[in-house]
């Protein structure tokens, strides 16, 4: 699915990583960096992750939330939680329905092999639910969050 800026961002509603049912909607009047990626505990995903966590005082003066979605289970996202000490909650989208809807799963193309898998993308979401910002393919999962919070501030 395409996402344009300005539209209502999808609903959807995933578990944490306690087995807590999350929705879009218990963050009304926040913004919220909804980021998409393909594993836990994976060099790049840990890049990225690491780098919202080092952001995240900041983040957090900022009235945001950092939201981060892949395919791993539960139990997968607390050991990363654990051993990064990220403050931030993760979302498990097992069956890649929130990702298909925010484009942030299909065709992608690794080392020249075309492949279905997650693409990593973040999207910012404002307060009133619509969609700020689309990231649609992340290249460089270590300077990504700093232009997340770069973009917030501005």
């Amino acid at each position: 699915m395409e996402l344009t800026e300005g539209q209502k961002a999808p609903d959807f509603q995933l578990k944490d990583q306690h087995g807590k049912l999350i929705s879009l909607k218990d963050f009304k009047g926040k913004n919220v960096i909804l980021y998409f990626y393909p594993k836990d505990d994976t060099p790049g995903c840990t890049k990225e992750a690491c780098g919202f966590r080092d952001a995240w005082k900041e983040i957090q003066n900022l009235n945001t939330v950092v939201l981060g979605v892949s395919p791993d289970d539960q139990d997968a996202h607390e050991k990363f939680i654990g051993k990064y000490k990220l403050p931030f909650t993760l979302l498990s989208d097992d069956d890649k329905s929130v990702m298909k809807s925010y484009g942030a799963f299909g065709k992608k193309v690794l080392y020249g092999k075309e492949s279905m898998g997650v693409i990593r993308s973040t999207v910012w979401i404002a307060p009133d639910g619509s969609i700020k910002k689309h990231w649609k393919n992340v290249r460089n999962a270590e300077e990504h969050p700093d232009q997340v919070l770069l973009a917030i501030k501005n």
